[in-house]
């Protein structure tokens, strides 16, 4: 199984997902549209909160950042009056530094990927959607913003106008990527952010063409009519979109099994399941009965 994945929902769902299945049988694809630059280290939120999962490092509070870290550098920073746009752990810069030495030296971010799975006893695969570079960038009457400057620097309260991915059209998947898109036969869209995390993996180039002939599942992340997490309805009100699982389900493109939570007022074809995951007991049970609803599927 091949899942596409953001940064806070689907690892939830990967959480249960690693205990039900072998490594060689789970792959993810990350949203990278949210990277940044910090403090000289390159950060991919979204890529470090799956590794983090996969590697039972995650901070189940935040579902960001490493559990039990510390803040001191980034403190001590703040104090000598650079401030960063996100607060970084100690433990979790030193992942952000493996990475950025190895990008330095003109290694891929799929390979530097790769290596830092491997450092962190990740034996299941996890690739960046591309090895380009792509930012989220959002407008608002306060003007052009990166996505973690909107979220994190202004708790994301500015009234959004609209955005746009700068870097999309040219990026490709990265080859790792279109390799598990050959290899895999079921694709699991997770319960992320349908437009900031799970619409840029969609529109790379060639992205939807080779999901047609693909069982594709996806999960969506809305609890009734609000999602759980993040700014996904303030995204989807931006763009036109209905902010729930209809609009959810118009952003996916082809689907095949889709499912809602059983609170859901969604009226097209789906299953519906509870899909709320506050706890691992929960992402446990989450992630067996999707898997029971794929086999019968």
């Amino acid at each position: 199984m091949l899942v596409l994945s953001g940064g806070t929902g689907t690892p939830k769902l990967l959480l249960g997902l690693k205990e039900l299945l072998r490594p060689e049988e789970l792959s993810v694809v990350v949203n990278t549209a949210e990277d940044l630059w910090i403090s000289g280290n390159y950060i991919s939120p979204d890529l470090d909160s799956v590794l983090y999962t996969l590697a039972d490092m995650i901070d189940e509070k935040k579902w960001w950042g490493i559990k039990g870290d510390k803040t001191l550098t980034h403190d001590s920073l703040i104090a000598m009056g650079i401030k960063e746009k996100l607060q970084v752990g100690d433990r979790d810069r030193a992942v952000h530094i493996f990475r950025s030495e190895l990008l330095r030296r003109g290694v891929k971010l799929s390979h530097a990927s790769q290596a830092l799975a491997e450092s962190l006893g990740v034996k299941q695969r996890v690739v960046p959607m591309t090895d380009d570079i792509v930012s989220t960038v959002v407008s608002t009457p306060e003007g052009v913003m990166h996505f973690q400057e909107f979220w994190v620097g202004r708790r994301g309260l500015p009234e959004v106008r609209d955005l746009f991915f700068a870097g999309l059209d040219a990026a490709l998947p990265c080859q790792a990527f279109l390799d598990l898109l050959e290899k895999e036969d079921t694709i699991l869209i997770g319960p992320s952010n349908p437009v900031t995390s799970i619409g840029p993996i969609l529109a790379l180039q060639g992205v939807r063409e080779r999901l047609a002939d693909k069982m594709v599942v996806a999960m969506s992340p809305f609890i009734g009519n609000k999602p759980v997490s993040g700014p996904a309805a303030k995204f989807m009100t931006a763009m036109n979109v209905p902010p729930n699982d209809e609009g959810v389900r118009s952003m996916l493109g082809k689907v095949d099994l889709f499912l809602v939570d059983k609170k859901s007022s969604y009226q097209g074809e789906c299953r519906r399941m509870s899909t709320l995951m506050r706890t691992r007991r929960e992402s446990g049970k989450v992630a067996k009965e999707l898997l029971e609803l794929i086999s019968a599927a």
